[in-house]
């Protein structure tokens, strides 16, 4: 065995293959694959092998899109077969809510070019006949369905790696990780130690152990998984062709052919984690004891549904873990912290996601980034915040959850409420009806008198819309009070932070005392982030950003750093409030003897409020005449009294994020992730206007910046008046322009301020003309829209910035 290698992945499931095959095939040919036992060992080898396209995030679509069409790349390259059957399958609702899911997600593969349909309970009995129809509305038919081999497949990724220059090593057990002081890494196995730069994490079962050797928590939790391999059923026997795949939502099962049977597993509820306390070292080929009786409810449901399975006999359980993350989704990419450490962890959907995951890896460690926005399984989605014991609940929840219906507002109860903030118990007290942003619980609006203490979900507009317009009035004809401790905080100091931030930010370094916006790019010239710098002094700047985006952005800042600069994440050491509305300045004023009423937009002073020392920043995220004011968290309840007392004589009322998402909308203000993300560009997304072209600074992605500018970018952000009913665009709705799918929705929602259905997206450059036709596909029906240029609040922007 080599004692050196460019990069060392640890585990040899389909995952840890396929990043070891798409290293070898972006050029990387000095790397190695290190495996405790065989090949397949832990999950991979008793996995149902099922493979589809369906998820709710679109670029996690995309990647299992990737996946399921590589499998014949694979094939090609090694002559080996990965057992492949692309047999199509169809996914049942059967309630209003089920089939408002399927219609969104069909509208999405519009614009992505899947090739999905709706299909009428007709349908449905001619493609999959086994199914009793009862009670059915409607499904989506997806053909790129499928299963294959787990074990074939495997050892293709693997066949395709070796020829590509890779060298794989079974039965050669890691035992420790460790980092030597410029970075690199030592793996010692029980065959000798081995020097690299990169080690992957693909330890499967085994992550949290292999993570723990380099001193790294990783939220994921094995849990149990059983499922049924029927005799030879009848109907199956007398088919010519291959029986598709059935995705049973009521029963929280799938189900395929296998052999001249049938292959059923099962989501239920009384699910169960196993290895609470660590993976087996031993654990490999070995499954679980059957346990029936905890499926008991799922059988009877499936009996139900697929009567033929009632008349088979049962040749074989299969019944052993896989491990999910908090969210369901992958853990990949660059640990934060940590120099050349890299996740693969996590990825329950193997062979749906495993050719994408390794793909995405592969790129952000050969090419420092991505082709796509992965925000959706990067490894960073979780910060230091998350522990074993919020990550237990959550995973089982997600995996209860895991054919259930997913609305745009749901939020999930398991493991809340864990972070909290000082205002915590005064705003439930308020009404709050909270929802969870990156583990912290943040108030989505305020219920008064009787009204539930919970917001339904739905893909339609949901028992929140009357509160959030209530909040909306108090904001745009009174004032209105809300937290910021769910921002990002960072506080860059130093006699080189200046010169630091005009080479990681694209925007203007503003002068003392001043504010400035700015976006953050990639080398490619991708959104990294959008950003409000304050200059505190000539070397301490306190920017804010999105605060679910804490671990990117320090792992960011972290591998771009300087000599004279210090960086540190102060987002939970910094809190407060924002205030906005009409009589926003008579509030300030009544509550601090310090000259405040000739901030300019755009100002910060420093200020005594009440008795709390604050930074306030005159700016608002509700497009109004609005302060942000920043204390320190012990602090924070005498602020609030002092801002409340001084608010209640001039209509204060506290309104929460979904009248926030209201208020943004009036101004046509993106949101991150949203509108802002790592999939777009600058140009794209009006972000181009805070580049600070004339600064004497080669900042991150400034020629890329420039191509897109001198070139002109192919697709502009614009804003829709749509012609809605009970259901307003949410995100990634297809846009029909002249009769063809052109564009997409990046986010959208109700104006209760213009009482107007309002979508943002992304259209062509050349058809966005003001007046501009079109319809957009809500819930399956097509819904007229017109493109509008004027803000429908402060047009000229004369109280923001007056």
């Amino acid at each position: 065995m080599k004692t050196t290698a460019q990069a060392v992945v640890i585990g040899g499931g389909v995952v840890g293959c396929s990043v070891l095959y798409h290293l070898t095939k972006l050029g990387w040919s000095d790397v190695m694959l290190l495996e405790r036992s065989d090949l397949t060992s832990g999950s991979t080898w008793h996995a149902a092998g099922g493979f589809h396209t369906l998820n709710g995030d679109t670029n996690m679509a995309a990647l299992q899109g990737y996946t399921i069409r590589l499998y014949k790349e694979l094939e090609q390259i090694t002559g080996m077969s990965c057992g492949l059957h692309h047999v199509g399958g169809v996914t049942l609702a059967d309630n209003a809510d089920r089939f408002d899911m399927l219609l969104a997600e069909r509208a999405k593969h519009r614009y992505m070019g899947l090739d999905t349909h709706i299909v009428t309970p007709e349908e449905i009995a001619q493609i999959a006949p086994v199914t009793n129809t009862d009670g059915i509305i409607g499904g989506l038919y997806d053909p790129l369905d499928g299963h294959l081999d787990p074990s074939g497949t495997t050892h293709a990724y693997a066949r395709a790696a070796r020829m590509g220059g890779a060298a794989i090593h079974t039965h050669c057990m890691v035992r420790e990780t460790r980092q030597r002081p410029d970075g690199t890494w030592d793996v010692v196995t029980d065959k000798g130690t081995v020097h690299a730069e990169h080690v992957v994490n693909a330890g499967g079962l085994w992550a949290r152990e292999v993570g723990a050797m380099a001193g790294v928590y990783l939220p994921l939790h094995p849990m149990e998984h059983q499922y049924i391999v029927t005799d030879d059923v009848p109907e199956i026997v007398a088919r010519e062709a291959e029986h598709p795949h059935v995705m049973d939502l009521a029963g929280e099962s799938y189900l395929r052919q296998e052999g001249r049977g049938l292959c059923i597993g099962f989501y239920e509820q009384k699910a169960r984690p196993w290895a609470v306390d660590g993976t087996p070292w031993d654990f490999g080929h070995e499954l679980l004891p059957d346990n029936l009786d905890k499926i008991e409810d799922s059988i009877e449901f499936a009996y139900r549904r697929f009567p033929a399975l009632g008349r088979a006999g049962v040749k074989s359980v299969i019944h052993g873990p896989f491990t999910f993350a908090p969210d369901g989704n992958p853990l990949v990419g660059p640990v934060p912290g940590l120099r050349g450490y890299w996740s693969a962890c996590g990825v329950m959907a193997g062979f749906s996601q495993g050719g994408g995951v390794g793909l995405m890896l592969a790129q952000w460690m050969t090419q420092g980034e991505c082709e796509r926005d992965v925000t959706a399984m990067d490894v960073a989605r979780f910060g230091d915040w998350i522990t074993p014991g919020y990550t237990r609940p959550k995973v089982v929840e997600n995996y209860q959850k895991r054919f259930s219906v997913s609305y745009p507002n749901e939020e999930l109860p398991a493991a809340r409420p864990f972070l909290t903030t000082p205002m915590y118990d005064v705003l439930n007290d308020l009404g709050a009806v909270w929802g969870q942003q990156y583990g912290l619980e943040v108030a989505n609006y305020f219920a008064q008198g009787d009204e539930p203490r919970y917001e339904t979900p739905s893909f339609r507009r949901s028992n929140a819309f009357e509160a959030t317009a209530r909040e909306v009035r108090a904001v745009r004809e009174g004032v209105g009070i809300n937290e910021v401790q769910n921002f990002g905080k960072y506080l860059v100091t130093g006699p080189g932070a200046r010169a630091w931030l005009d080479r990681l930010m694209a925007g203007r370094v503003p002068q003392p005392g001043r504010l400035s916006l700015t976006p953050m790019l990639s080398p490619r010239g991708r959104l990294m982030g959008d950003f409000t710098i304050s200059c505190l002094s000539d070397t301490a700047f306190q920017l804010t950003a999105s605060y679910g985006a804490q671990a990117n952005h320090m792992r960011w800042f972290q591998g771009h750093e300087a000599p004279g600069v210090h960086v540190e994440n102060v987002s939970d050491r910094l809190t407060g409030f924002q205030i906005a509305g009409p009589k926003a300045r008579e509030v300030l004023m009544a509550c601090t003897r310090d000259a405040v009423s000739d901030m300019r937009f755009m100002d910060l002073r420093h200020a005594a409020i009440g008795m709390a020392e604050c930074l306030v920043q005159r700016v608002s995220y509700t497009g109004d005449l609005g302060y942000e004011i920043y204390c320190d968290p012990m602090a924070q309840r005498a602020l609030w009294q002092t801002l409340w007392d001084a608010g209640q004589s001039r209509g204060m009322r506290p309104f929460g994020m979904r009248a926030m998402m209201s208020l943004r909308l009036d101004k046509f203000f993106g949101s991150w992730l949203s509108e802002f993300s790592p999939d777009y560009t600058p140009g794209e997304t009006g972000m181009d206007r805070f580049i600070a072209w004339s600064k004497n600074s080669d900042f991150i992605g400034r020629a890329a910046a420039e191509a897109e500018r001198a070139k002109g970018a192919a697709r502009k952000l614009v804003a829709f008046e749509v012609d809605a009913d009970d259901a307003d665009a949410h995100g990634y709705e297809p846009i029909w322009l002249d009769g063809s799918v052109m564009g997409f929705v990046t986010s959208g929602g109700y104006s209760h301020h213009a009482g107007k259905s309002i979508a943002l997206g992304l259209i062509p450059r050349d058809m966005a003309e003001p007046g501009k036709t079109a319809q957009i596909e809500i819930l399956g029906q097509m819904r007229d829209a017109v493109l509008i240029t004027a803000p429908l609040f402060d047009a000229d922007g004369a109280r923001m910035r007056g």
